[in-house]
């Protein structure tokens, strides 16, 4: 009994001690938003402000260049998770259901760059997109990540969760293969896809060397590349700076929170199998 009782509270205080690890940073930059520019990084250490400034806040809303960064940001985020969502669902009902020469091959082939780290591949991605003229373009951020090798695996791996014996009888019935991918297979992915989609949607959000790469033109440019320019442009602007950071941050924390019981339930789901 004792011992069961300093487990459940060994595990309560790991826990807390998790939670309050990955809450601080986040409630220090929020905080930080109501700080003058010399209190953000005052010496000794200061949490709260003296005096709270809502100005940092009003500030960095009333600037044009943020809200647009926001605004496309947003808009190739849920573009960019669509065309994942279609293009890494299709291909890998194809790998979990259909039998087609060389299959086992093109599988390999398809999930080689999970081995291989992104960096290893920039410059030629790079020269790739150049001689097709998708710079300065919002297609140039969107295409070349859509088709992904670990949200591929993932969904195939939930995709031969199904029972065969459904597929078949649809195919008795006379249910072509997209009748039966439309009709059986995406109405029970939800889970699944709520976390292909989360991930696929904080992978643009967050994507920093890509956009700095291929886009400079200022009407293009993403949030996290106005986040970066930001000290170069402001000087030493530290608590309009975590204001800017703090709403950047909003709608992904959010997503999360939103979504946390499906990514959950979807994890465990797809890795039955």
């Amino acid at each position: 009994m004792k011992a069961s009782l300093g487990r459940r509270v060994a595990t309560y205080a790991l826990a807390a001690l998790i939670v309050i690890s990955t809450t601080l940073p986040l409630a220090w930059m929020l905080i930080s938003g109501f700080k003058g520019r010399s209190e953000v990084l005052r010496t000794p250490f200061q949490f709260f402000p003296d005096v709270w400034l809502w100005q940092n806040y009003a500030a960095i809303l009333q600037d044009p260049a943020f809200l647009q960064s926001m605004a496309l940001t947003f808009a190739g985020a849920l573009l960019f998770t669509l065309l994942s969502l279609v293009v890494n669902s299709i291909a890998a009902y194809a790998f979990a259901r259909l039998d087609f020469r060389g299959k086992r091959f093109w599988w390999v082939y398809c999930i080689t760059p999970m081995f291989i780290p992104g960096m290893a591949i920039l410059l030629t991605s790079y020269v790739v997109v150049s001689n097709l003229g998708m710079l300065n373009t919002l297609a140039v951020l969107i295409i070349p990540g859509a088709a992904s090798a670990v949200q591929m695996f993932f969904i195939r791996q939930f995709y031969l969760n199904t029972p065969l014996a459904i597929e078949e009888a649809a195919l008795i019935d006379g249910a072509g293969r997209w009748r039966i991918f439309w009709s059986i297979f995406l109405p029970q992915s939800q889970g699944v896809f709520v976390v292909v989609g989360v991930g696929s949607f904080l992978a643009y959000w967050n994507a920093y060397v890509w956009p700095i790469l291929t886009i400079q033109d200022p009407g293009l440019q993403q949030i996290m590349q106005y986040i970066a320019g930001f000290r170069s442009e402001r000087g030493n602007e530290w608590g309009l700076l975590m204001a800017g950071s703090t709403l950047a941050a909003l709608p992904t924390i959010l997503l999360v929170l939103i979504f946390q019981r499906y990514i959950v339930n979807g994890v465990r789901l797809a890795g039955m199998k």
